[in-house]
Parts: C-alpha cells; structure tokens; sequence
C-alpha cells in the first residue's frame, strides 16, 4: 500500500484507538484529578498521533524520525501515568493490561519505522 498521508499510516490509526481507550478509562477518575493526572495521561495520548501526524507532513525524513521519537517519549509518559493511577487505587491493573499490551506493540511499530528511515540513510 501507498502511503499517501499519516492516515494511511497503521500506527496512527492505532494510537487513535487508543486514545479513544484513554479517554473511556480515565472518565472515572476522581474529579479532583480532572486537572491533574487524568489532564496528563490523556495529553501523553493525545501527542502520539498528533507526532506521528506531523512528523509525516514534514519535509525530511530525519524530522519524521524526530517526531516518531517523541511519540515514544509520550508512550512511556502514559504507561507510567497510567500504572500511578493503579498505585493511587483510581484503576485496576486488570483494566489496562491490554492498554499496556498495545503500548508495547505500537512502541514496536515505531522503532520499526525508526529503524528502516536510519537502514536507507534517511536523514
């Protein structure tokens, strides 16, 4: 498949879902933290397609490769926001293991796609 824009991109699409998934979890969290935590983890979502999305339409590939590494950056800043969430008793592990999972794979993807911009010398 031809990759056109950063909408034909799997893991754009995914970490979409996950935001999606972000969102619904954190909805039941404590009020008093609506500008705290649940204001972060759902920010760290939030910047990983939004990174992948702009580091796309950028000009070079070596941006492109920029960009995917800060969106691995937000994918450790949720994981571990989320696990505080589980040590302050706002969530079950239970209840993010798949979200966890998912970090891992779309972290996989991205250093893929790090791996094959740095292998053909994109800089």
């Amino acid at each position: 498949m031809v990759v056109k824009s950063f909408r034909d991109l799997e893991i754009w699409k995914r970490s979409m879902s996950l935001v999606k998934e972000v969102y619904i979890i954190t909805d039941n969290f404590p009020q008093k933290e609506i500008y705290s935590l649940t204001n972060q983890i759902r920010r760290a979502a939030v910047s990983i397609p939004s990174n992948i999305a702009e580091g796309h339409i950028r000009q070079y590939a070596s941006e492109f490769r920029q960009f995917l590494y800060i969106s691995l950056g937000s994918l450790a800043e949720m994981e571990t926001q989320l696990l505080i969430a589980c040590e302050l008793g706002y969530i079950q592990r239970k209840a993010i293991d798949h979200i966890v999972k998912e970090i891992d794979e779309i972290g996989r993807m991205i250093r893929s796609i790090i791996k094959k911009l740095i292998a053909k010398g994109m800089n």
